[in-house]
Formats: C-alpha cells, sequence, structure tokens
C-alpha cells in the first residue's frame, strides 16, 4: 500500500458518513450494486485505458476505523453514539466486479462494480473514484505517448510537478502501466519494481567552472547507465565535449550510453548532435530529449526525422495536461433486487448489472462492443470479471509487469481510426435490447 498522508477511513466526503446513518437508521441495508463509469471522452480522446484496481482493492481491503479517527467523528457532534460504535467494527464484505486493469473501454461501459450491503457501497464511492479516475486519466495519457513514440524510450520525469505525493507515485505506475519505459521517482521504483532512469541536472553542470569537469565527475559517480545533459551552455559544443571525453572514460571501463537535451529547436539540434556523435564513432551513444514534452510534439519530431532515441515527459503526463479530468461516475444500478437509474438530463444511467462484450475482426483488430445486461450471454469476449467475493480477493493480484503486457495487447488491437491523436474515429458501443428493455421497464416503475 502506499503510505497514507491522510486516515483512509477519512478520506471520503462528508455526505458518505450522513447517508450511511441515514440509511441504518432506515433499515435499509439490503444488496445494492453501484457501477463506476465514464460518461463520454473529451474530444482528444478516442479511448480509455482502465487502471487503479489494484489500489481500489487494496483500499476495499484494508478499509477499517483507528480509534483516534472515531473519537474525533464523536466529537463533531453530528453523529449518533450507535452509528460511531458501528463504525468500530466496519469491514467491507461485498463484492466486486471489473474490467481487468489495462483494458481499453468507452463511455457507458463499467469498468468497477460493486455489490455488498448498501451502506457499504454507497460510502466507498469516493475513493473508488478517486483511485481509479486519476490512474485511468494518466495511463489513457500515457498510451497516447506510447503511440506516438513508436518503439522509442519513455520516461516518466513528472514527480515534480504532480499534484502530490500519492499523484506522483501513481502517476508512474500508470504511465508503466500503459508502456512507458520507466521513472525519475525513486520512491515509485521501489514501491511499484519500476525501472528507474535518471540524468543530471543544469546546476550540476553551473556548479562547475568547467563543462567537461562536471562530465568528468559526474561519470566518476555514475559510471553505469550514463547520460550527459549537454545543453546548459552551446549544445553542439556539449556534444563535441562528450565526443572528445568519451574514449577517456572508455579508457576507465565506463561508457556514456547517452546525452540529453532540454531545450530548443529538437529537431535541428538532434540532428547535428547525431552527426557529432555518429563522427565520433558514439554511434550506440542515445539522443534523449525533455522539456516540454507530450504525444503531439513527440509525433512532430518522429514526422520532421528528429533522430531522438527516447523521451523523459513530466508535466504533461503527471497532470494530463490537455485532458486532466474524465466525466466519469459511479451509481446506483440495483437496489434490494430492483434496477435502479438516474434519469437526470445529460445524466442518465443505464440500469442493472451489465456486462461488455467485444467483438474483433479477422486481424485481431477491436470492431464493437455491446453494452447488455449481465444475464444476455453472447458469443463476444467479456470484459468484466469477478476479482472480490465476500470481501476476499478470488486470486492474487496479477504482477505490474502481466497487468502492462495485458495493456500492450490491449492498444494492439485498437483499429488505425482510434490511433490517431486528432480526429480519431469513434468507437461503436451498442446498447443492447434487454438492456433498453429494462430501462423501461424502471421508468414505467418509477414515475
Amino acid at each position: 500500500m502506499l503510505p497514507r498522508a491522510t486516515p483512509s477511513g477519512l478520506l471520503v466526503d462528508l455526505y458518505q458518513f450522513t447517508m450511511m446513518q441515514a440509511y441504518l437508521e432506515a433499515g435499509m441495508a439490503e444488496t445494492a450494486c453501484f457501477e463506476f463509469f465514464a460518461r463520454k471522452l473529451p474530444p482528444n480522446r478516442a479511448f480509455y485505458v482502465a487502471a487503479g484496481l489494484e489500489q481500489a482493492l487494496d483500499y476495499l481491503d484494508d478499509l477499517a476505523f483507528e480509534e483516534a479517527e472515531l473519537d474525533w467523528l464523536a466529537s463533531t457532534g453530528e453523529f449518533g453514539r450507535d452509528f460511531i460504535d458501528h463504525l468500530a467494527g466496519f469491514r467491507f464484505t461485498g463484492d466486486v466486479h471489473a474490467m481487468p486493469e489495462g483494458t481499453v473501454f468507452f463511455p457507458d461501459e463499467p469498468i468497477l462494480r460493486v455489490t455488498a450491503p448498501l451502506p457499504q457501497a454507497q460510502f466507498v464511492e469516493t475513493r473508488l473514484i478517486n483511485l481509479l479516475h486519476f490512474q485511468t486519466v494518466i495511463a489513457a495519457k500515457a498510451a497516447r505517448m506510447v503511440l506516438a513514440a513508436d518503439g522509442r524510450l519513455l520516461v516518466d520525469y513528472g514527480l515534480r510537478r504532480a499534484h502530490g505525493e500519492e499523484a506522483g507515485l501513481l502517476a508512474a505506475r500508470a504511465a508503466y502501466l500503459a508502456g512507458f519505459t520507466g521513472t525519475a521517482t525513486v520512491g515509485a521504483s521501489r514501491l511499484f519494481d519500476i525501472p528507474a532512469f535518471g540524468t543530471m541536472a543544469h546546476s550540476f553542470i553551473q556548479a562547475h567552472d568547467d563543462e567537461v569537469m562536471a562530465f568528468r565527475h559526474f561519470a566518476r559517480a555514475r559510471p553505469q547507465k550514463l547520460v550527459l545533459l549537454i545543453d546548459t551552455y552551446d549544445t553542439i559544443e556539449g556534444a563535441r565535449r562528450v565526443a572528445r571525453l568519451a574514449p577517456e572514460l572508455a579508457d576507465q571501463g565506463i561508457e556514456v550510453t547517452g546525452v540529453r537535451l532540454d531545450s530548443g529547436d529538437l529537431v535541428e539540434l538532434s540532428k547535428a548532435v547525431r552527426d557529432v556523435l555518429d563522427e565520433a564513432g558514439l554511434e550506440n551513444v542515445r539522443v534523449l530529449a525533455s522539456g516540454g514534452i507530450d504525444e503531439v510534439k513527440i509525433a512532430r519530431l518522429a514526422a520532421e526525422g528528429a533522430p531522438i532515441d527516447g523521451f523523459g515527459v513530466g508535466t504533461s503526463l503527471t497532470t494530463a495536461s490537455d485532458a486532466p479530468a474524465l466525466d466519469c461516475a459511479y451509481k446506483l444500478q440495483e437496489y434490494a433486487g430492483l434496477a435502479r437509474r438516474k434519469r437526470s438530463s445529460g445524466k442518465a444511467t443505464w440500469p442493472g448489472r451489465k456486462q461488455v462484450y467485444r467483438w474483433f475482426d479477422e486481424n485481431g483488430r477491436m470492431l464493437r462492443d455491446l453494452l447488455t445486461v449481465e444475464e444476455d450471454r453472447q458469443d463476444g469476449t467479456a470484459l468484466v470479471e469477478p476479482v472480490m467475493a465476500a470481501g476476499e480477493r478470488l486470486a492474487p493480484s496479477p504482477g505490474l509487469e502481466d497487468v502492462r503486457a495485458h495493456a500492450a495487447r490491449q492498444v494492439a488491437t485498437l483499429p488505425e481510426g482510434l490511433r490517431r491523436l486528432e480526429d480519431a474515429d469513434a468507437y461503436p458501443v451498442e446498447v443492447s435490447g434487454p438492456l433498453r428493455d429494462l430501462a423501461d421497464e424502471v421508468d414505467r416503475r418509477t414515475l
């Protein structure tokens, strides 16, 4: 589990407590079903990648209230003693169905379903949305960069611009899940066993009176995976200095594996640097780039023939700056054996427990999806699977490498029209007849 800056039991909206107390006082504790889904995608997203399930299940596993938390709740005067006593023994005892992490999904398709006594299923809403929403947003952003990079190295540089500790750690995980090569965040490397990458800062160069001496000092401290930053002063001269220094370092058993550019015209500079390195026989030294990188810039650099072997991506990744929020919801779909649905204008939901089926064409590319009621069996691939029953996981969670491999397979099945960064096609998601019939039935019952 991630370190918790805030006690997990209190990491909810106030109304989760007030609704739970009201449910219990009214005797409303029959089984409820809630589903988490996206209402619609932003204009510049053709698909999303489900992420955060592992942390969501950890949350449900560990959810409990410490004595100090209960004392604080009691001190607010907003809750009765019976309710506080109920919370003392609170544990999640429900079932969870979900799409495996790394699965590509579309609007209205549930990526997680919680079935539990109503007070429990309602209470966990806030934190589940918090965990699933963030990593899903980052994974989708990262997947677009992976498509644009077309096999080039991608490293998460985003901790310093992330919105807090947890965001930085989970962004590194979500990006790696979606196909990034690694992260510069050491804590994420330790927590999630993600490969760590790092170079040097301009300040290290500036602290020396001589750029070559700065390179020497850093090389001796970092003899493995040595990448030198060459644009502090004059980028081309920096490349020449690396070229002249490389034989000296090689005699000491130190190999320069890469140089990094962080500013300027990356197309022209990368071409010039590549020429300098190649002329010195350093064809194996990679040219890496950072500084304001996103998928659009990666695609442009590739289209213009920039000989860049990899990218460090910061702000645009960990803030998903062009689409930082997904219009998503966690909504009641069934209670006490009856399907339920919301009919608000622009926010209507499809009722009942649902399944998503997917079909593929003869080339293994995604063809269409069907959203239907759970019991409507189809011959497509079912995407929603049971992962927890009676508060217990049904199987050990897959390792992050397995999740990453699943995400890669999913992205590989995207049709060409969905792989475009701009003006992508809309993917067909059909709503089944049985589901439409159920919605009509619910509407007649709840008029």
